[in-house]
């Protein structure tokens, strides 16, 4: 499996976080056939992991990403889109996936129900139909749409106003001396087509686990196309930076914090050795645990406590 700076790298994850990010457009790029009956008063929305895990339990598949289109208007049914990613074709098996459409369609009183497999390798012959019956009959028949990236030209998405399209070109299929060429038209489709920089950040990421330029490639690419690797170096540079400060005024809040729960507990110590003499070993450790709530509260009842025991609370 491919690694990013030694991490593995999550594959199904990576692409559920791409889906529901940018579900209009994995519906576009990934069942075109479909897509096509969708205007853009359509809503898109995620259906909800909670309830899907709570009635469907152990059937219920975390990382397979099922999408709910929706008309407002009322004019047609909510039309259910499950989306499934494969990494390896082997082990892809559509039973699997026909008992989950089932099981959902059964979850959400509809027939109305678009299964969708996304394959990032392929050997050519993962299966899309299956039929089940008799010599004489066939009784049920369930079929998917196969996406299989690497069957896609990355040529035909360089100029690609679909995002993700433009961020999966190096999973699609390339000449080797088109290497460079599929990094930089991602990352230019990352700058143009997606303006907060949070995510483009996220998905310099997604391009550069699955381009995987090693250090002589990447030096040629910065040679290449100075522009897009300045503009991403900024970036990154930038959202780092951002970073670091945010850390930093978390740390000096967190700091303050500790600082005033020390005064309160150093306060209250001086108060009981005062009134009650020597600190004993068990309210020494006591008070080093306490809560800002537990040592308010025996600060403001230190007057009336008639021995350390009811102060803290110890029978």
């Amino acid at each position: 499996m491919p690694r990013n700076n030694g991490t593995p790298v999550s594959h199904d994850q990576n692409f559920k976080n791409l889906i529901l990010d940018y579900p209009r457009q994995a519906i576009d790029l990934f069942c075109e056939q479909e897509a096509r009956e969708l205007d853009y008063s359509v809503r898109i929305v995620p259906l909800r992991q909670e309830q899907l895990k709570e009635r469907l339990g152990e059937r219920f598949r975390e990382l397979d990403v099922p999408l709910q289109a929706e008309w407002p208007d009322g004019r047609r049914e909510a039309l259910v889109f499950v989306l499934e990613e494969e990494t390896n074709p082997n082990r892809f098996s559509i039973h699997r996936l026909a008992h989950y459409c089932l099981d959902l369609a059964d979850l959400c009183e509809t027939q109305r129900v678009v299964p969708v497999v996304i394959f990032l390798n392929t050997n050519g012959s993962e299966p899309a139909r299956l039929v089940l019956g008799s010599e004489r009959y066939d009784y049920l028949q369930f079929q998917c749409i196969r996406c299989a990236l690497p069957e896609l030209e990355a040529e035909d998405y360089w100029d690609s106003n679909n995002l993700i399209a433009r961020l999966c070109l190096s999973l699609m299929h390339w000449n080797q001396s088109q290497k460079l060429e599929v990094y930089a038209r991602a990352t230019r489709g990352l700058t143009t087509l997606e303006r907060d920089p949070e995510k483009q950040l996220k998905y310099l990421d997604f391009i550069d686990i699955y381009t995987a330029l090693d250090d002589n490639e990447m030096e040629q690419y910065q040679q290449h196309y100075p522009q897009e690797s300045n503009t991403m170096a900024s970036l990154s540079d930038r959202l780092r930076a951002e970073g670091m400060e945010k850390g930093l005024e978390q740390g000096i809040e967190k700091g303050m914090e500790k600082g005033l729960h020390d005064g309160v507990e150093g306060t209250l110590r001086k108060q009981i050795q005062l009134k009650f003499g020597a600190i004993p070993a068990w309210a020494d450790e006591q008070l080093k645990v306490a809560t800002d709530e537990q040592l308010d509260r025996w600060v403001t009842g230190i007057l009336e406590a008639g021995s350390l025991e009811s102060l803290l609370g110890v029978n």
